[in-house]
């Protein structure tokens, strides 16, 4: 976490932080992607797709799984990003189909915790996420910027909170500014998290009024219903803008209060344009965000499974509810 305050001054000097105004001359993307493609990508290239090609058997995960559309995780083991989301959103794009995509590389992600790690520098993170918007250039795209960034503001400390925010307003507005076909939201936590008019302050300190809204719920396990409640609240205390996103992708009973690999969870509604009643309510898509069958972490159903590892044991337990 010390390079996030080393970094702060530098910050401020190049005009990052400014007391959570929005940044002038940027407008949010024009295009919609829904129209512009028939139907969600299906990621070939998936820890469950692979998994299903090593182990031709496994027809249940591969049907109900590995062949659902999801999103593709971009971090670190990308490698060079603007290639890797170039290819990406390129076969994507040849397939008439639309991608979904999270980036997940803020330097002291997760706090530190199961899936810790993240650029090295705020500078790093300035120039990756630049990279990533580059890469995804004016093809149509939904991306999820930052799971739990937000969220978490709190464990980092006072004086290191600003840079986090600087870091992703600064990726709000490289979505706004280079991606006019594309969808973006930023996460906002998930249904009992933080309180929505404190959900809502952050969110416009990162400028989300430069994208499509945000997203909630990613990777955890709370029913559509309590997280559209969620998100209504937190339109109506951005002054009725904004729309969301909502991941289904392990929600099928609902939340546990346990977060990490826990047992009884089961497969959501699958990725979709959201029901006429939702889209009143504010909802654009309900997505599987999460991989389904990925770990959280060394806990839970997984004490032995690295966070981001596909595991065919976490799998069938969401297969079948159990």
């Amino acid at each position: 976490m010390s390079m996030l305050r080393t970094a702060l001054t530098g910050l401020l000097a190049v005009g990052l932080i400014v007391g959570g105004r929005p940044s002038p001359g940027l407008a949010v993307a024009t295009g919609n992607p829904l129209e512009l493609t028939s139907g969600f990508y299906v990621d070939p290239d998936s820890n469950p797709a692979r998994y299903v090609k090593q182990h031709p058997g496994e027809t249940e995960i591969k049907a109900k799984i590995a062949d659902q559309p999801g999103a593709r995780w971009f971090g670190a083991w990308s490698g060079d990003i603007t290639k890797a989301v170039t290819a990406y959103t390129t076969a994507a794009d040849q397939a008439d189909k639309l991608p979904i995509l999270v980036a997940y590389n803020i330097p002291g992600r997760d706090c530190d915790g199961h899936s810790g790690g993240g650029a090295g520098s705020p500078a790093a993170y300035q120039q990756w996420i630049a990279a990533f918007a580059a890469g995804i250039g004016s093809r149509p795209a939904i991306v999820v910027i930052e799971p739990d960034a937000l969220a978490q503001l709190d464990c980092l400390p006072e004086n290191e909170r600003p840079t986090r925010i600087a870091l992703l307003k600064y990726a709000a507005n490289q979505f706004a500014l280079r991606n006019r076909n594309t969808w973006a939201y930023m996460d906002g936590g998930n249904a009992t998290w933080i309180e929505a008019k404190e959900m809502a302050r952050r969110l416009r300190l990162v400028d989300v009024g430069k994208l499509r809204g945000f997203a909630l719920n990613t990777s955890n396990f709370y029913t559509t219903e309590q997280s559209v409640t969620k998100g209504k609240a937190i339109r109506a205390a951005l002054g009725g803008t904004g729309q969301f996103v909502i991941d289904t992708s392990r929600n099928g009973n609902g939340s546990s209060n346990q977060w990490c690999n826990p047992a009884g969870r089961k497969l959501g509604v699958s990725t979709q344009v959201a029901t006429k009643p939702s889209q009143a309510a504010g909802v654009d898509l309900v997505a599987w965000l999460k991989v389904p069958g990925d770990s959280d972490g060394t806990c839970g159903l997984g004490p032995d499974i690295p966070a981001g590892t596909f595991s065919p044991l976490l799998a069938n337990h969401l297969i079948t509810g159990r």
